[in-house]
């Protein structure tokens, strides 16, 4: 009998040791199971939004000097990288067949003048015709038109620069025949240069004559400098709703036309936000925005709660936002990863890396 209640007392025993066993494995399953999120805190500070465009480095006074008349060149007066002033010749042309043909034209002017003059006294006397007169002084106003004029095209043989600037490029050599039109040089100014930039139509109220500008050249080790716009334009472009501002840069000696620049304009400021990351916006079936909320129980155990919020914009991974329904405090833990996989009905844990 005393060995029966012994052998019961061990069966009851072991039982007990495998339901403790048992349930110890169902509380560590329900541990590794329970859904892990992350989060962030909600805060209560300035927000600002920024428009981030492309744009490029622009400068009128970049010009291609063309030969406006054919003939040879007789000369360059500069070299490539010589920086020249205002009105100071570039290239000549050859010019001896014009100077024959105004010497020619001055002898003609000359003849016709002695004409003149003799038509004018026979006319005095009343013995020449009115005719006669009439036609001497036509035929010097003509000769004198035919020398204006190839003293014109004379002034055309000397290619001048338009301003003051550095000879960039030369296409022509000396002794080289040329035709109108023919490209010789480029002459380019880059002390004075515009950041230009296209922008669209819906940012047009955020931004004056005055704004800041923040100009980063990419391709220029990251150089950034602070501009103001200069001016905005006043058309918008139909094809892609856009608007073009320009920054003017003055006493520039380092960017060059056409170098790429992003532009970064602050349309938006606000002191005292309500600032969540924007990783953890949501939609529901309905199409609202929302989020969901921590709040600790036991642990690390915590329940969640839906508030449905209104985004006013979102900037670098942060969102401002305006509660509709539910409540939100400064400092709720807001779920940012893992959101999509749970329900107000579940208990989920934080990711220790996020504690």
């Amino acid at each position: 009998m005393a060995i029966k209640f012994k052998s019961a007392f061990i069966l009851l025993l072991t039982g007990f040791f495998l339901l403790q066993s048992c349930s110890g494995s169902l509380e560590a399953k329900e541990e590794v199971y329970l859904p892990l999120v992350k989060v962030l805190k909600a805060e209560n500070k300035r927000f600002e939004h920024k428009i981030q465009v492309q744009g490029n480095v622009e400068t009128d006074k970049d010009v291609m000097l063309n030969a406006e008349m054919g003939g040879t060149i007789t000369r360059i007066h500069v070299r490539e990288g010589q920086f020249v002033s205002a009105g100071q010749v570039l290239v000549s042309l050859d010019v001896s067949v014009l100077n024959s043909n105004a010497n020619e034209i001055k002898i003609q002017l000359s003849y016709a003048k002695y004409m003149l003059g003799k038509q004018k006294e026979l006319k005095d006397r009343g013995v020449g015709s009115e005719f006669d007169y009439e036609s001497a002084k036509s035929q010097v106003e003509a000769l004198k038109s035919r020398l204006g004029s190839f003293n014109t095209q004379r002034g055309k043989a000397s290619i001048t620069a338009p301003f003051s600037g550095v000879v960039d490029i030369l296409y022509a050599k000396d002794g080289q025949a040329v035709g109108p039109q023919n490209p010789l040089l480029r002459l380019v100014n880059n002390k004075n240069v515009e950041i230009k930039a296209n922008i669209s139509e819906k940012h047009f109220a955020a931004i004056s004559v005055g704004t800041t500008v923040i100009v980063s050249f990419p391709n220029y080790n990251d150089t950034s400098i602070n501009l103001v716009v200069n001016t905005i334009g006043k058309y918008i472009e139909p094809v892609n709703r856009t608007f073009s501002i320009t920054a003017n840069l003055n006493n520039n000696t380092v960017f060059l036309p056409n170098m790429l620049a992003e532009l970064t304009i602050t349309d938006m400021t606000v002191e005292n936000a309500l600032v969540i990351a924007s990783s953890a916006i949501i939609k529901d079936p309905e199409n609202n925005d929302f989020i969901y909320v921590a709040t600790k129980k036991k642990g690390n155990n915590y329940s969640i709660r839906k508030v449905i919020v209104q985004v006013v914009e979102k900037f670098d991974g942060e969102a401002f936002v305006k509660v509709l329904e539910g409540k939100l405090k400064v400092a709720d833990l807001v779920v940012t990863e893992g959101a999509k996989g749970i329900t107000e009905k579940d208990i989920v844990g934080i990711k220790k890396s996020n504690l």
